[in-house]
């Protein structure tokens, strides 16, 4: 029986050149305070945690997480760690509850349940190389041809810059976008004006035709975003992505009894945060990151409830962790992309420490039914951007 040997939780921290913040580049929950200057700076992460899960035969799983990696370096060294190794990581259930339950009192969201999904993300890797498979086909197999996605950038600009990239994805064949919104409460009936001529602008270029998703990454109050909706209706955005933060959950379920469908989960953990969102019909699209998560295992579970309530899932930022989940359920309908370009919010790290991950052709990806596990290896070639504390 093949048995894990070790896990090894390295972060990479970034050291090459990045994107300097602008004005009302995104909003962002921390917009309502009162301090001045980069607003972005608490939610920018150029850091990022790679779990390495070997087993006893030397085959190697690989997981990784985007937040706070210092942070899950420290738990899973010392403590998630010593409970899997010896274990037989086909047990995937098991570690899954012995890293939950283990770690309750302080890891059931947050920082905990990101590192957990470090692990569990390398396990399932780890198990796909050991059966030759592809991971989604453990999970499922191939539910769709191909998997469509949606161009994920056009951060708040100029509207001749944001118009210039859209074009530049309808001419990819992008046949969905998503952009973000850089003004909220603060700002005032003057900023609601700048946001609506952003999304006008946009539309101009990709007409009706196409789908745009709108994003406020948490920016937005209730009373704000009340006030916003009826503004936005004509623009008949596909969804509109975390209006106000994670935990006003009943925020979330008054603004989807309106017109425009609500979508989130990128902040919430664990299956029982999901019934809660679906309990209260607090979102019509469900955006769980398997990396926050709780990893594969408990994204899967996720899936299933939400199917169950009818609920599409599409998870948050793409990447190849998340293309196997979309690629094995068929209440994943879409993807979303984020373009590969220089470092500016974090998610572009990805791209830079791993190889593998498929580039869209024509709005659409694939994946290999031949490559075992996710199909990803690190990328050593760009390791010297990188100061790696091991």
């Amino acid at each position: 029986m093949t048995k894990i040997k070790s896990v090894r939780a390295r972060v990479f921290n970034w050291q090459g050149p990045t994107v300097p913040p602008q004005a009302h580049f995104c909003t962002n929950a921390s917009d309502q305070l009162y301090e001045r200057g980069d607003n972005m700076g608490s939610f920018r992460f150029h850091q990022w945690l790679v779990c390495e899960v070997e087993t006893d035969d030397g085959t190697v799983g690989l997981g990784n997480a985007a937040l706070c990696p210092p942070l899950v370096k420290e738990a899973i060294d010392r403590y998630y760690a010593p409970l899997i190794i010896g274990e037989d990581p086909f047990d995937y259930v098991y570690l899954w509850e012995k890293m939950y339950r283990r770690t309750l009192a302080w890891g059931r969201k947050g920082v905990g349940m990101t590192a957990i999904s470090a692990v569990d993300i390398a396990i399932w890797d780890l198990m796909g190389k050991l059966a030759g498979k592809p991971v989604f086909k453990l999970l499922g197999g191939r539910t769709k041809e191909s998997i469509p996605c949606y161009a994920s950038k056009l951060y708040a600009d100029d509207l001749d810059k944001m118009q210039a990239e859209a074009q530049s994805y309808v001419d990819q064949g992008f046949e969905m976008m998503k952009m973000r919104f850089g003004w909220g409460p603060k700002d005032g009936p003057a900023g609601m004006r700048e946001n609506i001529k952003r999304v006008e602008a946009v539309r101009e270029v990709i007409g009706y035709d196409r789908d745009l998703m709108l994003e406020a990454y948490m920016g937005w109050n209730l009373d704000y975003a009340k006030r916003m909706l009826p503004k936005l209706e004509r623009f008949e955005p596909r969804w509109l992505e975390e209006p106000v933060i994670a935990d006003d959950l009943h925020g979330y379920a008054e603004l989807n009894r309106g017109p425009i469908p609500i979508s989130g989960g990128e902040h919430e953990f664990t299956l029982f945060g999901f019934r809660q969102l679906l309990d209260l019909k607090a979102v019509s699209v469900i955006q769980y990151d398997t990396n926050r998560v709780g990893g594969i295992t408990a994204a899967q579970k996720i899936n299933a409830l939400a199917e169950a309530y009818q609920v599409p899932v599409i998870p948050h930022a793409g990447q190849m962790h998340n293309y196997h989940l979309t690629m094995a359920n068929l209440n994943c309908p879409i993807s979303e992309f984020f373009p590969v370009h220089e470092v500016e919010i974090g998610n572009e790290l990805f791209y830079y420490i791993f190889k593998g991950d498929p580039q869209p052709v024509a709005g659409r990806l694939d994946l290999d039914d031949n490559l075992p596990g996710l199909g990803l290896e690190l990328d050593e070639a760009n390791f010297s951007n990188f100061e790696i504390a091991a």
